[in-house]
């Protein structure tokens, strides 16, 4: 048996870039900050910040295209994915990205009225739907 599951609680680093496939399959993407505070042995406090790429599809991309700005607080829930692409100048490149199968909303005045009936009726959507590679 084996498991490929993330949890990330983190700040939205910017606004999440929206693509269109031409079939009409929407891609969502953000990076998401997680940050942890520590202290060194000298007693110093360190904070340590990893910035990781989350990326969504489908009735998901549609929740944050419509709620999930810079600065916003997630839990988002995934699995670690990796993926090879070619950059502009055929160099073969490596990227890793959290694909994300759940994000709730944490705190935030600006937040939707009711963004857990809002991301499960979304979510509920999702369900199922294959990915495009």
């Amino acid at each position: 048996m084996s498991v490929n599951k993330v949890i990330l609680i983190g700040h939205v680093g910017k606004d999440p870039e929206i693509h269109s496939f031409d079939n009409g399959t929407k891609k969502a993407s953000f990076s998401l900050a997680t940050s942890e505070t520590y202290k060194t042995k000298d007693g110093e406090q360190k904070t340590e910040t990893q910035w990781h790429t989350v990326v969504c599809f489908r009735s998901l991309a549609d929740l944050v295209e419509k709620w999930i700005t810079k600065g916003k607080q997630l839990y988002v829930e995934g699995k670690v994915t990796y993926r090879t692409y070619e950059d502009k100048d055929g160099n073969r490149r490596g990227t890793t990205e959290i694909l994300a199968e759940n994000i709730r909303f944490i705190g935030g005045k600006s937040e939707p009225k009711n963004p857990r009936a809002e991301a499960e009726s979304i979510l509920a959507e999702a369900d199922n739907q294959e990915i495009p590679l």
